[in-house]
């Protein structure tokens, strides 16, 4: 069956985030929700601003609620989808917030009407995101909506009933989804607690019995990097090589979906000029340095990264390493203090490296833990897939609820 379409603007409103001035930005204080963290289908809490509590008590309607659903009215166009202007993200934190400029909560005039999580499931397929892409105003690399655009799309209206049984439908999907990513948060906070413990504290197997010669236990050294690993620093193609088909191998410029482990292919190059293999770490070399994914296959990467791979295949062990001595929450931008970094910088990094029975150790356990994140992983890829594939079935009406 076909739903009774209506206008959009006729059941919400949309509210534009506040043009905070430079001066009022701090170090510490309430988050900013900026455009960078519209991250579907999440409101990213990594790297971040702040404004003084006085300063965001002084625009209260701009706090933001779990659960609130915000629009983000600047972005790319549709050839980069990641970061297409009108995605949408669910508030799923109860930290205390407030939002930015050029991003947008929408809420429904009644809810005894219209359901406001139908509204953001309809506004989360990709047909409406072209929709409102093609109507954006902006340069070639940046494109902007206004509310208005956004309440003038046309919309299918069932009554409440049935939009809130699709909305239960889709939501099932999307709880799987946020569990999982719960569990992987905690199995890697898990490793990289273990890997303080033992390499940090000095809290490792068989530590009361290890002399400590010159403040550190017997047989661990002071190692540069290019002694435990490879690296490969990226350089980018030339830009009539890329495209969004799936031609070639996917080609990262940067370290994306910053929270997430592993990289999402989307952009593709058919000049493979720098390759990261399977497995590799994919460092970032420009500010914020030190930002960390993995990819799961090869991948060209461009002149923002490089892909490391420790000699020894002990990647688990190396991948916790790296994240201890770059990432930093009470760092802004939760990188390194470099701007950039060279190779040979980079190479000559020096960490305290432990014996190899204890890298090899530790890199069992964490390898353990990591396995258990890589089948989650799988299991939000499979879900996302599944809902996205009914998501434009249930809204038509071609599958009844």
């Amino acid at each position: 069956m076909n739903y009774p379409t209506e206008k959009l603007g006729n059941h919400i409103q949309v509210l534009s985030g506040f043009a905070f001035k430079s001066k009022d930005f701090s170090d510490t204080g309430i988050p900013v929700i900026k455009i960078k963290n519209i991250t579907p289908p999440s409101v990213s809490l990594i790297d971040l601003s702040y404004v003084p509590e006085e300063i965001a008590d002084q625009n209260r309607k701009f706090i933001l609620s779990y659960d609130d659903v915000l629009i983000a009215l600047t972005g790319s166009h549709i050839n980069q989808m990641a970061s297409v202007v009108g995605r949408v993200a669910k508030v799923k934190y109860s930290e205390k917030t407030v939002l930015n400029q050029r991003v947008g909560k929408i809420t429904v005039n009644d809810s005894d009407d219209c359901d406001l999580d139908f509204v953001y499931y309809y506004l989360s397929q990709d047909k409406v995101k072209i929709e409102l892409a093609s109507k954006a105003g902006g340069a070639a690399n940046q494109a902007n909506i206004s509310p208005t655009d956004i309440k003038n799309l046309m919309f299918p209206f069932p009554n409440i009933d049935v939009q809130r049984k699709i909305a239960s439908v889709l939501r099932t999907y999307d709880d799987l989804i946020e569990n999982n990513q719960k569990q992987i948060k905690l199995l890697e906070e898990a490793a990289q607690r273990l890997y303080k413990e033992w390499f940090i504290d000095l809290r490792f197997p068989g530590h009361e019995s290890t002399p400590i010669v010159d403040g550190v236990p017997e047989g661990w050294r002071e190692q540069p990097l290019y002694q435990i690993a490879d690296v490969v620093m990226g350089q980018s193609p030339k830009s009539e090589y890329y495209n969004q088909v799936g031609e070639g191998l996917p080609f990262h410029q940067g370290v994306g979906s910053y929270g997430n482990r592993f990289v999402s292919d989307e952009t593709y190059s058919t000049s493979f000029t720098r390759i990261a293999e399977a497995g590799s770490i994919l460092f970032s070399v420009r500010a914020p340095v030190g930002r960390l994914n993995l990819t799961k296959n090869k991948v060209v990467i461009g002149r923002g990264l490089a892909a490391i791979n420790h000699r020894r295949g002990a990647q688990s062990y190396l991948f916790y390493l790296l994240k201890e001595k770059f990432f930093r929450d009470d760092i802004i931008g939760n990188g390194s203090i470099f701007a950039s970094i060279s190779k040979e910088e980079l190479l000559n990094q020096k960490f305290l490296i432990p014996l190899d029975s204890l890298v090899g150790q530790f890199n069992g356990i964490a390898g353990g833990i990591d396995k258990k994140i890589d089948i989650l992983s799988e299991q939000i890829r499979l879900l996302t897939e599944a809902r996205n594939r009914l998501l434009p079935k249930l809204m038509s009406g071609e599958l009844e609820v």
